[in-house]
């Protein structure tokens, strides 16, 4: 579903998720601090494209979820940015900048766990593509604060 969409920027500091990203979906994620969940209540619950960046360092394509998870039934909303980019260590308690740039779909169940990692590796090659497009906010005044 294609929306028209104004870039929405945002910071927080990176907090222990449920531990489902790497383990059960071969998926790492950096999950947002709950101040920087309510700093974004006015996104629509989805997969969004975007750049991030982890404590002003390098910036990276990334694919991030926002929302309740249906798939497992969180109670708690939540923000969880995949960055494109595999590092030699975990980063909690550092400052994340993510730049929304792109709406990718609805949150939605899931028949099985296998279903869900399909589409999440789809998420992340569509998300990846459309980032091409939107190279001149890898210079983003976000990340050069």
């Amino acid at each position: 579903m294609a929306r028209i969409f104004s870039p929405v920027r945002l910071t927080g500091i990176v907090t222990h998720g449920f531990g489902r990203g790497s383990k059960e979906l071969g998926v790492p994620t950096a999950n947002m601090d709950k101040k920087a969940v309510e700093m974004a209540k006015s996104l629509s619950t989805g997969v969004y494209y975007g750049f991030a960046s982890v404590s002003q360092g390098p910036v990276y394509k990334a694919v991030t979820s926002v929302g309740w998870n249906p798939h497992y039934g969180n109670e708690e909303k939540s923000i969880e940015v995949h960055i494109l980019h595999e590092f030699e260590q975990d980063f909690y308690g550092e400052e994340l900048c993510f730049i929304f740039l792109g709406y990718i779909r609805d949150e939605c169940k899931f028949e099985s766990l296998e279903a869900l990692k399909e589409r999440i590796n789809a998420d992340i090659k569509e998300g990846s593509e459309k980032l091409d497009e939107f190279s001149d906010y890898r210079t983003d005044e976000l990340f050069s604060r």
